[in-house]
C-alpha cells in the first residue's frame, strides 16, 4: 500500500514545556492520525538535552510516565536528519553497520514553547523542503515573542492594552529610565518574559513596591521584557483558527477564571481543571479548567472579537493552525489582542469538537494544509540566472 503518507511527529525539547508537549503530540495528534488509517506515523522525540530519538515505544504515553524513557534513552540509537530535498530520518540498527532509513512526507511538529515553537525547528524543515503543519518560520517567531507580535499588530491598526518593552540590559544600565518608561502605564500591571509561553515568569504587580521584584523575576526568564496595563472589566477570550489562505474560526471561548484569579502554570496544568464541582452543560473542561464555548458575550463583541482574531492571523501570516489569545472591557466593549499562541496545547481540540469538527478530521485537515500550502510555495520561482560569477 504505496499511498500511505508518513508523517514525523515531533515532540519533546529543550523548554518548560516539554511535558505539555507530549502529552499535545501522543493524545492530540498520534492517536487520531493512527485512527484516520491513511497514515504511517513515525514519532521523533527531542529529550530535554537536545537528543534526537525516533522509535515506536515513543508513541506510548505510558513509555514517559513510567520512566521507562530513561532507560531507553541510554540505549537507543540517537537519529541522524538527512535534509536533501525532503527529510529522511536514519538511525544505526542493532545489527553492526546496517541503518534504518524513514523518507518523511509530512511533518506534524507538535512542539511548544522555545526551541520549537518559536520559527527554529519550521526554519529546519524549509531548508529539507518537507510540508509541515503549522505557521512558517517569520509568524512563529512573531507568535513566541510577544513584543514582536504587539509591534506587528499595533502596526496594522489592532488595539492592544497600553504596553511597554524593554531589554534586561536596559534595567542593568539605566533603571531610572526603564523605570520612568514603566510609570507612564496605570496599575495594576502585568509583567511577562517577551518569549515564554504558559504562564512561566508573569507576575501581577498592583503597585509600585511590588514592581522591582516582578521584574528580576521576568529578567531571570528572558532578556526582554513586557510591561502591560491591566484591563478593567475584563472577559478573556481564546480563539483557536485554522487555515492558510482562508482561514475559517472555531467558536470563541472563554475560560472560566476571574483576573482576580490569575493562573499561573502550576493551576493552569497541574490542576488541569481537576478541581470537582461541574459547572454548567456548556462548559468544557480543557487544559485551563473550565471555559465557556461559545463565550457568553453580546453578539457585537464576540463578532467584533472574531474579526479581531482573523485579522490578527492574517497580518502576522499564520498558517496551518494557531490559537488568538483576546481582552475584553465588557463596559466598554473594546476588543484588544493579547498575544497568539502557534501551536496550542491539545490543538484546542474540544473547541474544534463543539465547532463540530472531529479530532480525526483536525489532524486530517491540517495535514492537507499542510500539502497545500508547501506545493504552493514550489511554484515561487527561486532560481534567476544572473552572470554575477562571470565578472570575477
Amino acid at each position: 500500500m504505496d499511498s500511505m503518507k508518513t508523517i514525523a511527529v515531533i515532540f519533546g525539547g529543550r523548554t518548560t514545556e516539554h511535558d505539555v508537549s507530549i502529552v499535545t503530540a501522543i493524545a492530540s495528534i498520534i492517536k487520531p492520525l493512527e485512527v484516520q488509517g491513511g497514515y504511517q506515523i513515525e514519532p521523533v522525540y527531542i529529550a530535554k538535552d537536545g537528543s534526537w530519538y525516533w522509535d515506536s515505544k515513543l508513541k506510548d504515553i505510558a513509555t514517559f510516565q513510567s520512566g521507562e524513557i530513561e532507560d531507553f534513552m541510554r540505549k537507543a540509537p540517537k537519529v541522524q536528519l538527512s535534509i536533501d530535498n525532503g527529510l529522511t530520518l536514519i538511525k544505526s540498527s542493532q545489527f553492526a553497520g546496517r541503518k534504518q532509513y524513514k523518507k518523511i512526507d509530512v511533518v506534524f511538529p507538535a512542539m511548544h514553547g522555545t526551541h520549537g515553537e518559536d520559527g527554529e525547528l519550521m526554519g529546519l524543515l524549509e531548508m529539507a523542503n518537507v510540508p509541515y503543519i503549522g505557521c512558517g518560520v517569520a509568524a512563529s517567531a512573531i507568535a513566541m515573542d510577544k513584543v514582536l507580535a504587539k509591534q506587528v499588530t499595533t502596526s496594522a491598526g489592532i488595539a492592544s492594552t497600553p504596553w511597554v518593552w524593554f531589554n534586561a540590559i536596559d534595567l542593568e544600565r539605566d533603571l531610572k529610565g526603564t523605570l520612568a518608561t514603566i510609570a507612564t502605564l496605570q496599575y495594576p500591571l502585568f509583567v511577562k518574559p517577551a518569549h515564554l509561553g504558559s504562564s512561566i515568569g508573569i507576575t501581577k504587580v498592583d503597585s509600585k513596591d511590588q514592581l522591582m521584584n516582578a521584574l528580576e523575576v521576568a529578567i531571570h526568564y528572558d532578556n526582554r521584557v513586557i510591561v502591560e496595563q491591566a484591563v478593567n472589566n475584563l472577559v478573556e477570550v481564546t480563539l483557536p483558527i485554522i487555515g492558510n489562505d482562508d482561514p475559517i474560526p472555531a467558536m470563541l471561548e472563554q475560560p472560566l477564571l476571574k483576573s482576580e484569579d490569575f493562573f499561573d502554570f502550576e493551576t493552569k496544568y497541574m490542576q488541569g481543571g481537576k478541581k470537582g464541582g461541574k459547572k454548567g452543560g456548556s462548559s468544557k473542561q480543557g487544559a485551563q479548567g473550565y471555559s465557556q464555548i461559545p463565550a457568553d458575550l453580546p453578539k457585537d463583541v464576540y463578532d467584533d472579537a472574531i474579526k479581531t482574531g482573523l485579522e490578527v492571523y492574517r497580518v502576522t501570516g499564520c498558517a496551518g493552525i494557531a490559537r488568538v489569545d483576546m481582552l475584553i472591557d465588557i463596559k466598554t466593549k473594546k476588543v484588544m489582542f493579547n498575544e497568539i499562541n502557534p501551536m496550542p496545547g491539545g490543538l484546542y481540540s474540544h473547541n474544534w469538537n463543539k465547532a463540530g469538527m472531529s479530532n480525526v478530521d483536525l489532524v486530517d485537515k491540517l495535514v492537507q494544509l499542510a500539502e497545500e500550502r508547501w506545493q504552493k510555495s514550489q511554484k515561487i520561482t527561486t532560481a534567476f540566472s544572473t552572470s554575477y560569477l562571470k565578472q570575477f
